[in-house]
C-alpha cells in the first residue's frame, strides 16, 4: 500500500473539510445613512422589514459607529483596518493616493491568501494605490457565483440609493413631487429649521431608506436561492453618517452612528458571543470590521491592524468590554477643518482644532441641496434661533455633550463645573491617541503629500517627537491666554517652521486677545519662509480685524505653486469673505499657477468667489 498517497490524500480531504466550514461573508453596504432614520435604531425613523427581519434572525449594534465622517476616508480605515490620520488617507477626496506600505495590505487580500473567492460590487472609494490581490472581482458584475465550487467567499454589495446626491432635487420637484412619509408627521431634529423644506427634505430621505431596505432583502433572497444563507455570515451597515445638514462630513452622532445588523447562521454561532434576535450596546467601529472578518474565516489577525474582533473564536462577552470610539474630520473636497472626536459611554468629546472656522463654510456638493441653502439664507436673515444658528458661527475649541440625553448635541457641557473631571480624561485620551498613531494631520496636507505619501507609517515613526510637539502647541487652546502667552511668543519666533504654523493657529484661536502678538505675526505675514505660515498670520488679521489682509491673501494665492497649499489659501479667503471682515477679493484667474488653477477643487472655490455659484 503507498501509505504517503494515502496520507497525501487524507490531509487534502481534512485540509477541503476545513476549507467547507468556514463561513461566507457577505456585506450589504447603504451609502450616506447613520442609524437615526431607521425605526430598529431609533424612534424617529421608518420601518425598514427587510433589515428588521435580518436583526430577528441576528444580533442588532446599536453602538456602531464609522471611523471618518464621509465616504473615502471611512472605506479607506475599513479595507487596511488602520486609522486614517496614521495613513493619511483621512482626506476626502484625495486627487493623490497613498502607497501602502509592505506589511499593510487591504484586508481582502489575506482572505484571497486563505483560499476565499474576493468579489465586490462595486464601490471602491479608497484613497489608497490598491493592489490587483485584493479582489477577484470587482465590478458592477461581481458575484459570489463565479467562485469555485465550494469555495468559500467574502462579497460586498453596495447601495448607493441613499447617497447624498439623492438629495440633490430641485426647488419645483419638491413642488411636485409627493412622498410616501406624511410631512406632517415626520420628525426634524432641533439644531435645523422647521420649515417645510426641511419636513420634505426628511420625508424624501425617509423614503429613499425605505427604497434601499427593499434592495437589502433582494440581496438576501439571492442568497436564498442559491441556498447559501446557512453558511453565510451577513452584514448590513451604513458607510458612515448623512445626509441632511451638519451630518456627513461632520463629527456629530449623525456623521458617526451608522446602523449594523450581523446574521450568523445556526452552524456558525459559536462563532458570536451573542445569541441571535438580541440587541447589544457593545461598541464597535469601522477599525474593528477587518479584523472581525480575518477573525471569523480563522484567520491570524495581522499586528498592523489597529482594531480588534467582535465576533468569530475566542471573542466573548467578556472580551467584548469596549465602550469607546474614535472620530476624525479634515478636508471633505474645497472645505479644510481639523477635528477630532472621542465618544466613551454616553459622553462625546469634540476637539476643534481650528476653532475659529465656520462648519457651514461654503462647499459646493453640501450647497446643491436645498435644504443646505435655505438653512444658510435663514441665517442671514438672523430667522434662527441659537441653537440653529451654531452651523454658521466660530466654534469653540472643546465640545462634550450627554448624547443619550442629547442625541443632536445641542448643549455643550464643557465648561460645565460638574464634567470636567470627565472633560479632562477625555481630553487626555484623545490627545494620547492621536500620539500614538501618530495623528499627520499636525502637518499640513500639501507637506503630507510631498513627504509621507510613499510611506506614510515609517514617517509617522520619524516624525512622533514632532507630531507630539505640535500637538502640544496646538493644545495651547484649552489653557488661558495668560498662561498660554509665554510660550506662543517662544514659538513664533521658532526655527522650526511648524511650531510657527501651530502658535499662529493657536493666536486665531484666541482671536484679539492675541493682539498683543500683531507686530510679530505681521513680521511674519510679510517675510516668513513658508507660504502658508504667512496665510496663517494673514488669516490672524482677518479674524480680529486687526489691521486688512485681503491683499495679502491674493498675493499668496498667486504665489503657490502647490495646488493642496494654494486651496488651503482659498479656504481662508472664503471664510473671510463670508464670515468675518466680508472682504471682497477680486481673483484674476490669470494670475494663478497653471496646475493650481486646472485643479478641480481649486475650480469649486473660484466659481464660487467669483460669483458663479451661490449659496
Amino acid at each position: 500500500m503507498n501509505y504517503r498517497f494515502l496520507f497525501s490524500t487524507l490531509l487534502f480531504c481534512c485540509f477541503a473539510n476545513l476549507k467547507a466550514q468556514q463561513p461566507n461573508v457577505v456585506w450589504i453596504v447603504s451609502e450616506d445613512n447613520s442609524k437615526h432614520y431607521m425605526k430598529l435604531f431609533d424612534a424617529h425613523g421608518v420601518h425598514t422589514p427587510n433589515i428588521e427581519k435580518l436583526a430577528q434572525n441576528g444580533i442588532q449594534f446599536n453602538r456602531a459607529f464609522s471611523n471618518a465622517a464621509v465616504c473615502c476616508a471611512a472605506r479607506s480605515s475599513i479595507i487596511t483596518g488602520v486609522f486614517g490620520p496614521k495613513l493619511a488617507t483621512h482626506y476626502h477626496r484625495s486627487e493623490q493616493k497613498v502607497t501602502l506600505p509592505e506589511n499593510i495590505k487591504m484586508f481582502p487580500e489575506y482572505l484571497r491568501d486563505a483560499g476565499y473567492y474576493t468579489s465586490n460590487n462595486a464601490k471602491e472609494d479608497y484613497n489608497i494605490h490598491k493592489s490587483n490581490e485584493v479582489w477577484d472581482d470587482s465590478s458592477n458584475k461581481a458575484s459570489w457565483r463565479n467562485r469555485k465550487k465550494g469555495q468559500p467567499f467574502f462579497h460586498v454589495y453596495n447601495i448607493g440609493t441613499t447617497h447624498e446626491g439623492s438629495l440633490h432635487f430641485s426647488q419645483k420637484e419638491m413642488e411636485t413631487l409627493k412622498t410616501e412619509t406624511a410631512l406632517e408627521s415626520v420628525f426634524v431634529q432641533p439644531n435645523h429649521p422647521q420649515t417645510k423644506t426641511f419636513s420634505y427634505t426628511n420625508a424624501f430621505y425617509r423614503d429613499r431608506i425605505i427604497k434601499m431596505d427593499a434592495e437589502v432583502g433582494e440581496v438576501i433572497r439571492e442568497l436564498e436561492r442559491d441556498n447559501l444563507l446557512e453558511s453565510t455570515i451577513i452584514f448590513y451597515y451604513g458607510d458612515h453618517g448623512g445626509v441632511l445638514p451638519n451630518s456627513k462630513g461632520y463629527l456629530k452622532e449623525t456623521g458617526l452612528h451608522v446602523p449594523l445588523v450581523v446574521s450568523v447562521p445556526e452552524k456558525y454561532q459559536n462563532l458570536s458571543p451573542f445569541s441571535s434576535g438580541t440587541a447589544t450596546n457593545t461598541f464597535v467601529s469601522f477599525i474593528d470590521f477587518s479584523a472581525t472578518v480575518l477573525n471569523l474565516a480563522g484567520i491570524t489577525i495581522p499586528e498592523t491592524i489597529d482594531g480588534t474582533p467582535f465576533l468569530g473564536t475566542n471573542i466573548s462577552k467578556n472580551t467584548l468590554q469596549n465602550n469607546e470610539t474614535y472620530g476624525y474630520a479634515d478636508r471633505f473636497d474645497e472645505k479644510y477643518d481639523m477635528v477630532r472626536s472621542l465618544r466613551k459611554g454616553n459622553l462625546k468629546y469634540i476637539r476643534n482644532f481650528q476653532p475659529f472656522m465656520v462648519d457651514g463654510l461654503m462647499n459646493n456638493y453640501r450647497y446643491k441641496q436645498l435644504a443646505y441653502k435655505e438653512w444658510k439664507a435663514l441665517f442671514d436673515t438672523g430667522k434662527l434661533n441659537d441653537i440653529q444658528s451654531q452651523f454658521f458661527k466660530p466654534k469653540v475649541a472643546e465640545e462634550l455633550y450627554d448624547v443619550e440625553n442629547d442625541p443632536y448635541e445641542t448643549i455643550n457641557l464643557a465648561n460645565n463645573p460638574a464634567y470636567q473631571k470627565s472633560l479632562k480624561q477625555l481630553r487626555k485620551n484623545l490627545s494620547g491617541w492621536m500620539r500614538s498613531m501618530p495623528d499627520l494631520s499636525l502637518f499640513p496636507e500639501n507637506y503630507i503629500i510631498d513627504e509621507a505619501f510613499n510611506d506614510p507609517i515609517t514617517f509617522g515613526t520619524a516624525h512622533k517627537k514632532e507630531i507630539s510637539n505640535y500637538l502640544k502647541i496646538a493644545n495651547l487652546q484649552l489653557i488661558p491666554f495668560e498662561k498660554a502667552k509665554p510660550k506662543l511668543a517662544k514659538y513664533l519666533d521658532s526655527s522650526d517652521d511648524l511650531e510657527r504654523y501651530w502658535a499662529l493657529i493657536t493666536c486665531s484661536s484666541f482671536s484679539t486677545q492675541a493682539a498683543v502678538f500683531s507686530n510679530q505675526i505681521q513680521q511674519i505675514m510679510r517675510s516668513d519662509s513658508l507660504l502658508i505660515n504667512r496665510m496663517r498670520a494673514a488669516e490672524f488679521f482677518g479674524i480680529t480685524g486687526i489691521l486688512d489682509s485681503s491683499n495679502y491673501l491674493t498675493e499668496m494665492l498667486y504665489d503657490s505653486t502647490n495646488e493642496k497649499e494654494a486651496l488651503l489659501i482659498l479656504n481662508t479667503i472664503a471664510l473671510q469673505q463670508d464670515y468675518y471682515q466680508k472682504y471682497q477679493f477680486n481673483i484674476d484667474i490669470k494670475k494663478l499657477d497653471k496646475a493650481v488653477f486646472n485643479n478641480k477643487l481649486i475650480q469649486e472655490r473660484l466659481k464660487y468667489l467669483n460669483h458663479e455659484l451661490q449659496y
